[in-house]
């Protein structure tokens, strides 16, 4: 229940994020959702796609250094309090979150894309917990 997320590492320069999106939508590769951080010299782009191993191989064939990791898609009400209980359920156990972003909203729902230290106990954290984990298929089809 886990989703691909494809990273690619950018050299931070004018031009570089466009022409990954670009390759991406000739390719019919559609974007859910993404995360950019930089420092002076390079950037690392976090992606949730349609088709993460389809896309890692255009990336490759490009010259674009990438690679596939395990993350977490938790749905969660759209109300006060529903991040704080997300991330101290995951604390309670020793569990840590090395960075999320939100991978959708709506009016009723949110959901959190997760890179955490333990992907299979936090899966079962979260479960337990009474939260919703999101379907790789409905994510990468948003």
């Amino acid at each position: 229940m886990f989703l691909k997320q494809l990273t690619v590492f950018l050299e931070n320069r004018e031009g570089r994020l466009e022409s990954v999106t670009d390759l991406l939508a000739k390719n019919n590769i559609n974007i859910a959702c993404l995360a950019l951080a930089d420092t002076s010299e390079y950037g690392v782009l976090r992606l949730i796609v349609s088709d993460p191993d389809r896309a890692k191989a255009i990336l490759k064939e490009e010259g674009y250094s990438s690679r596939l990791t395990e993350v977490l898609g938790v749905r969660l009400a759209q109300e006060p309090g529903s991040v704080s209980k997300l991330t101290k359920v995951l604390a309670a156990e020793g569990i840590n979150i090395e960075y999320m972003y939100t991978l959708s909203s709506s009016k009723d729902f949110g959901s959190m894309i997760l890179k955490v230290s333990e992907i299979e106990k936090a899966s079962d954290v979260v479960k337990n917990s009474g939260m919703e984990l999101v379907d790789p298929e409905a994510a990468y089809a948003l």
